[in-house]
């Protein structure tokens, strides 16, 4: 049976519903050295900003129950070198190539969104609106006005596909994304990591020096599935999934409860080849269910009888 694992997002056409999610396998070097990138539909990079940036403190990442904690604090080279040093190599590969982009303020989202639009081989934007380990990290993840706002600004300033980033870590996460809907975004990712600590209690001592970081992992994986759900039935655009997905069966699930595309991030850390590995599953499992296109799964979850 020909299989058809393309998935379209509004204006983006993958030729697989699988990503990496920014932040989890830097710009594709780190991930080409196992397998071929092709599975992927698209590279979702480490989140770019203006000028480089350090980081926090070290340590920055601890391993919890069924996941990890990281507290980074968006290390990265800035926009500068990124454009002479990395984004040529990411293009390189076969996927196409999205950036992800953040700012410590209103203007350098803006002032980066409107750089990247004159860049070459760029196939989407996807604005890190929600990073919970940076301070003020959240004021455009967790404010609908702020949030909208946002993503207006930024939409008038591309024509490129603009994904807009949403966190868990707020009251309502449907209303954040009826906001970022209303902004001109094309599309919505959900979910960046859940707020979480992690303690030596015989050293009295937090396992990240930030305190607190970002949990990721098969622990939030209900989570993001929920998250997801709310999202896809509270707005008309697309939807990325992300958080905790780790085989075929959990990328069809979350493509049930409504999500078009999903992105792999912690699971990258056990397994680098999970890409191979998911992708030649997913074939397996649509065989099995006598399903040709992928894209007819999308939002097809029914109540219980």
């Amino acid at each position: 049976m020909a299989l058809d694992l393309s998935v379209k997002l509004g204006p983006l056409e993958l030729a697989s519903p699988l990503m990496t999610a920014s932040g989890c396998s830097g710009y594709g070097k780190e991930l080409d050295r196992y397998h071929d990138l092709a599975v992927y539909g698209a590279l979702v990079g480490k989140s770019i900003s203006r000028n480089p940036r350090l980081g926090n403190d070290y340590p920055r990442t601890a391993e919890t129950a069924a996941g990890m904690i990281n507290a980074i604090g968006l290390q990265n080279e800035g926009y500068e070198a990124f454009i002479k040093n990395t984004l040529p190599r990411m293009r390189g590969f076969g996927p196409k190539a999205v950036v992800n982009v953040v700012g410590h303020d209103f203007d350098e989202y803006v002032w980066l969104v409107e750089r990247f639009d004159a860049e070459e081989g760029v196939a989407a934007l996807e604005l890190n609106l929600s990073c919970p380990n940076v301070k003020g990290g959240m004021r455009f993840a967790s404010d609908p006005g702020e949030c909208e706002k946002l993503v207006a600004a930024c939409r008038a300033k591309t024509q490129l596909p603009l994904i807009a980033k949403l966190s868990p870590n707020v009251t309502d996460i449907a209303e954040i994304a009826k906001a970022a809907e209303r902004g001109g975004a094309d599309i919505l990712s959900a979910i960046n990591t859940l707020v979480g600590m992690a303690v030596n209690w015989k050293r009295r001592e937090p396992l990240v020096a930030n305190y607190t970081g970002g949990l990721s992992g098969p622990a939030v994986k209900p989570v993001a599935l929920r998250c997801v759900w709310q999202v896809a039935n509270a707005v008309k655009l697309p939807v990325i999934a992300i958080g905790g997905i780790s085989n075929a069966d959990d990328v069809l699930e979350f493509m049930v409860a409504g999500a078009s595309a999903v992105q792999l991030g912690t699971i990258l850390f056990v397994e680098p080849d999970a890409g191979q590995t998911i992708h030649a599953g997913l074939k397996e499992r649509l065989i099995e269910a006598g399903v040709k296109r992928i894209s007819e799964l999308v939002g097809t979850l029914k109540p219980r009888a």
